[in-house]
């Protein structure tokens, strides 16, 4: 019971007179001079931030989200396929982009869902956009995309495909389509 009553012993730090410390000894003289830094910081901190306010943020005063989705920009074009493009770019920007589907459930769009949305039911209007679309891609990727869809559902996220879509309406414009 006594052993275990017994605390560990402080090494000595100092050495005979004539004997340089070893390096134990000069390693626990560091770690005190640390600790006592350390504490000395700790209370120091302590009495500088005592006056600083505690309450909680609350994110609804940081954090605002509009309640209404952004009106669509100006149009550009007075072409039909181009201004049909554009709107469908805007589509694609604010209802976001998603692959292998037209529409997902949370509302985004892929290159096809956003045309056909903004098209109305008009599937002349519809093929016309659809054709420049890949046409388009084809003249910056190359022959071998297949298909719109394709091209949409090979990206890992929509930024090139909404790239490509204002491409085509430009492309649309000056063709007069």
């Amino acid at each position: 019971m006594a052993a275990a009553l017994r605390t560990a012993q402080p090494q000595q730090t100092t050495a005979p007179a004539g004997q340089p410390l070893t390096l134990e000894a000069r390693l626990a003289a560091r770690e005190a001079d640390m600790t006592l830094r350390l504490e000395a910081a700790a209370i120091a901190h302590e009495v500088n931030t005592a006056h600083l306010a505690l309450d909680p943020v609350d994110l609804a005063d940081i954090i605002i989200v509009p309640d209404a989705p952004a009106p669509p920009p100006p149009a550009a074009y007075t072409t039909p396929v181009a201004a049909l493009l554009e709107r469908a770019q805007h589509r694609m920007r604010s209802a976001g982009w998603c692959a292998g589907a037209l529409t997902d459930d949370e509302g985004r769009v892929c290159i096809l869902g956003a045309i056909r949305a903004e098209a109305g039911g008009d599937r002349a209007l519809e093929a016309d956009a659809t054709t420049v679309v890949l046409d388009s891609i084809r003249r910056r990727f190359g022959d071998h995309v297949p298909s719109v869809p394709a091209f949409n559902d090979a990206h890992g996220s929509g930024r090139t495909p909404i790239l490509m879509v204002g491409e085509a309406a430009r492309l649309a414009d000056a063709r007069c389509l």
